[in-house]
């Protein structure tokens, strides 16, 4: 493993793509310092955070330690874990076989659990008004989503084989699982899946980084204005 002897800087925020990197670096046990960006209160607009990030999404990091020993940032969660993985030799295997077996799953999150469940949970707790076509979508895309996890965790304890960035990147997304219309109970697998990481230390500090800032979008209007409706400018 690569010691790190300065911090990992942190752009984060607790949603389910920030608790990615925290449970990541939670794992690794490398120092890291958590830079805040609030993301209701427009923060992630600031150019300084679009120097980093210019998706004007978190979260980002900036490792002082780069490959070339100069500082380099990295955006997007599933990038972050990539980098982080490959630095550190952990969570990530190099033998390309089981590398692929990795990035099938963390792409399979990115394109497609995270999407689903964030627009489930817009349209279930956060349109100004009920638009029946569009929660019955997006729910039903999400039963589907987790049913294929379930049956994808029928034979092993893992998305993708040992314990892997895979299953950071998914884990964020099954946790607020009632919010999506779900019951784990439908899904033995995904439910074993689910209590087993959750009973792990990294995951579980992880996913409390921030919980003082975590509030119910569905109250605050103000953020909603922020965070929805957004265009090029």
């Amino acid at each position: 493993m690569t010691p790190q002897t300065k911090a990992i800087e942190l752009y984060y925020w607790p949603t389910p793509n920030g608790w990615k990197i925290t449970i990541m670096l939670e794992e690794l046990g490398v120092p890291y310092e958590v830079r805040y960006v609030n993301i209701g209160k427009g923060e992630q607009f600031e150019p300084s955070f679009l120097a980093i990030a210019p998706n004007n999404r978190m979260p980002a990091i900036i490792d002082p330690e780069g490959p070339d020993g100069e500082p380099i940032p990295v955006f997007e969660s599933g990038a972050i874990l990539q980098y982080l993985g490959r630095k550190f030799g952990r969570f990530y295997p190099s033998e390309e076989r089981a590398r692929v077996e990795v990035d099938q799953w963390l792409f399979w999150q990115m394109g497609g659990l995270g999407p689903m469940a964030g627009q489930a949970h817009h349209f279930r707790q956060y349109a100004p008004e009920q638009v029946p076509y569009a929660i019955e979508r997006y729910t039903n895309e999400v039963n589907r989503l987790y049913g294929v996890m379930d049956r994808r965790l029928a034979d092993r304890d893992y998305l993708a084989g040992d314990y892997s960035i895979a299953d950071m990147a998914a884990i964020g997304w099954v946790r607020p699982y009632r919010n999506q219309g779900q019951d784990l109970a439908d899904f033995p697998n995904l439910k074993r899946w689910f209590e087993t990481l959750m009973a792990r230390p990294a995951v579980e500090k992880g996913c409390n980084i921030g919980i003082e800032y975590r509030r119910n979008l569905a109250d605050d209007k103000d953020a909603q204005k922020v965070l929805f409706g957004q265009k090029a400018r």
